[in-house]
Formats: C-alpha cells, structure tokens, sequence
C-alpha cells in the first residue's frame, strides 16, 4: 500500500491539476491537505501578511474544495502553522511515503520544500500554474527573452497555445478510517472571520463559482468588448474578473482558454478575445521570469541598479519617521491625491482594484512619495483577493523600472490618467473618505 500526502498550494481545485492526477496515480492512499500559515504573521513593515478580507476568501475557497474532496469520497486536512514543520509531523504520524505537490518558484515557497527535503522527505514538486507547457517552448526559462514583447512574439511565431486541461478524478484515494488527525473547523474559522463581502453575502469563491462566471462571461459579448473595457476604474463587466479565481487556483487558466477557444470557433475572434489571451501570456511571462531570476526579483534593487540617468528615484524603506508616515498616508487613502485615494479605499473596503488602479497607486507610491517599492508590493500581498505571488512581484518591478522593462520605469502622470479614465469623478467620489 502507498500512502501519499497531497499538498495543495495555490491549486485549490481538483479538475486540470496534473499534480493532484499524478497523486491519484501513485497513491492507494491519498491524504489531501492544505497548512493555514501560523495567525498573526506580520511583514517587515508592520502590517498583517494577510488581511482580515484576505483569510475568509482563502476559507471560503476552502470550504469549496473540502466539498468537492467529500463528493470523491475523500475530504480535506486543514492543518496550521509552519508548512514544513506541519507536513513532516503528518509524514511521521501517517507513515507517508512522500508528498506530492505544485511546483511554485518564488523564494519563500521554494525554501518550504527544500526545508522539508533536508529531513529525508521525498517531495514531488509538479510545474502546472502556467497555461503554456515548459516543454514546449521555443526557449529554456534560463534562455528567455527579458523583454515581454519578444517573449510573446516568440510564442506566437511558434504557434503556441495552452497546454490541454486534464479531467477531474473519478475518485479519490481513500483516506484510512482510523486518520484520527485534528483539522482545523473551516466553518468555525468562517464564522470567527465574519460573512463574506459579497452582494447577499453569497461567497464567489471556488471552483464551481468559478465555472458559473465562466458561463456568465462567455456567454454574450463581453469576450469582443474587452480591450476596449479594460482600462475602466469601476463597473460590472469591464475586466474578466478571472483573477481572483485563478490566484487561489480554483479555475487553471488553460481551463479559461478552453473556454476562450470554444467562444472563438462559435462566435468569432477579434481584437477583445486577442487581448484576454495576451494577457494570460503575461501571466505566463512573470511565471517563466521567477525559473529564470528567481531570488534576484526580490532583491531591493531588483534585477539592476537604476542608471545615474534614470528616472527611478532613490527610495526609503518605511520604518520610521517621515516615511513611515507618508506610506500610511497612502494605505489608508490619506495622501495629496484624490484619484490615489479612491483606489485605496476601494482596496481596503472590497480586497479588488482594477488593473489600471493598480499601475496608479504603485506609480505614485514609487514616484511621488519615494518610497521602497517593495513595501507597496507587501501591501498588495496584503490586501488583494487576487494576489499572486508571480504577478504582484513582476508588476511592481516593471513600475518600479527594475525589472525587464526596456522604458527603465513607468512614472505615471496621473492629472492625465484622471481625466482619461475618470473625466467626471464619478470613480473618486464612489471611494471619497467618509
């Protein structure tokens, strides 16, 4: 008999998990888990790692997946604290032969494994977030082009398309009747954490949820719609909404460009449905960007210092004195800016901020408050819904210009980008300070 732990990650699903389908192959015995990280865990700056919004999302997804893992005929383990010292007690406890599990390459998840290796564990790490195959790029990741538009040329010139999904088990490996393990009570956790923020207090979290908005998104016109909806600060369907989705992986994004190609052959393509696959490339580009740079993009000076030249200011950490108070100005929407404070408020109230908003407030934050851009990103870890770890890092370096952005920085001139995206103030007096 083999007994094999499942750890899930950022791949809260149990359909197009190549992973999860490599356990059900190896396993007589599969025992599925997700660790909680240890309460009250801060950054270096202070502030909570996630955010009250932040844990009753993550629970929410949860509850979800442990619903799905009960129609297999299995369920979840919830367990909390820290992930290597958690899984090498349940591999000891259970009698394990191993843990299989996605593949994440940022520094802190990377180190979880490696820690969980040096006990003499036997972990299978499986690469699946991205929605191109590794293998069948025109490139190793070492050898990728930095810059995103050759990147994506590149793809394109090959004809690539997403990887194909794989089916969601039959079954589940049972778990063995006497598993007397205590599991962290989701419901009660929930409870603790308040109702969802959501209209009726509905939850949107999950894989089944996320099918439903895929319904609903492909259904009429709003795919054709979509480049030229995207820059919008605020309203029902201007973005895809994906996101929230595919950072906790409920759905994979070669799950969406299944559906995409299936709206495509029916209703045609133009430059709106063009536009959602280039942005799933770029979620690709910051996948690949952490195999090639991995720790480096972590750095405080990114992948290089700025040129004497460039525009990239000197930047303070937010510790102590002036800094510490202009970067809580602008986290609690405080700041000289009206336009920046609406996109802050909204985040603190609802854990969403367009894209558009997004690029905004880090601008500003890097630019006009000269503050260490990596504590805007910690901020973002934070409080999104969305947050992944990939794209959050990837973006705020390509504001910041110590990234692979070939302009060296994205300093934004936010009269223009009010009376572009927000001429009568409606978005500004929405989230105005009460």
């Amino acid at each position: 008999m083999s007994t094999l732990i499942y750890w899930f990650r950022n791949d809260l699903r149990l359909q197009d998990s190549p992973a999860l389908s490599k356990a059900c192959r190896e396993a007589t015995q599969l025992i599925p888990v997700y660790v909680l990280a240890p309460e009250e865990t801060s950054t270096r700056w202070g502030f909570a790692r996630e955010s009250h919004q932040r844990k009753r999302h993550l629970t929410e997804s949860l509850i979800a997946l442990d619903t799905q893992c009960r129609e297999l005929g299995s369920r979840l383990l919830v367990l909390q604290g820290d992930a290597s010292t958690t899984l090498s007690a349940l591999v000891q406890f259970t009698q394990a032969q191993g843990i299989i599990c996605e593949q994440i390459a940022a520094p802190e998840e990377q180190a979880e494994v490696e820690r969980l290796r040096a006990q003499g564990i036997k972990v299978q790490c499986v690469w699946q977030s991205t929605m191109l195959e590794l293998t069948t790029l025109p490139f190793t990741p070492q050898h990728m082009p930095d810059v995103f538009t050759q990147f994506r040329q590149k793809l394109e010139a090959k004809g690539l398309r997403a990887r194909q999904t794989v089916s969601k088990p039959a079954q589940l490996p049972g778990l063995a009747s006497n598993l007397e393990i205590e599991s962290v009570s989701l419901r009660q956790r929930l409870e603790h954490l308040g109702s969802s923020s959501e209209a009726n207090g509905q939850s949107r979290a999950g894989t089944a949820q996320g099918l439903q908005h895929l319904d609903h998104y492909f259904a009429d016109e709003l795919p054709h719609t979509y480049k030229q909806t995207r820059n919008q600060l605020s309203g029902a369907d201007y973005s895809t909404r994906f996101s929230t989705w595919l950072a906790t992986g409920a759905l994979s994004a070669p799950m969406i460009v299944e559906r995409l190609t299936q709206y495509e052959a029916s209703r045609g393509a133009n430059e709106g449905t063009y536009w959602i696959w280039f942005e799933l490339v770029w979620r690709d580009y910051f996948r690949f960007l952490h195999l090639k740079y991995g720790r480096a993009l972590y750095f405080r000076e990114g992948l290089r210092k700025p040129d004497p030249g460039s525009e990239v200011p000197s930047l303070a950490e937010p510790t102590s004195g002036i800094a510490l108070k202009l970067f809580e100005q602008w986290t609690q929407g405080r700041t000289k800016n009206a336009l920046v404070n609406a996109g802050m408020n909204e985040l603190a109230a609802t854990g969403k901020m367009s894209n558009r908003m997004r690029q905004i407030v880090a601008s500003y934050l890097i630019y006009d408050l000269r503050i260490d851009w990596r504590a805007g990103a910690a901020w973002f870890e934070s409080q999104l819904l969305d947050y992944d770890v990939y794209s959050n890092q990837g973006n705020w370096l390509y504001i910041a210009g110590l990234g692979t952005d070939p302009r060296g920085g994205r300093r934004m001139n936010l009269d223009k980008q009010a009376l572009e995206h927000d001429p009568q103030g409606l978005y500004r007096k929405q989230w105005a300070q009460t």
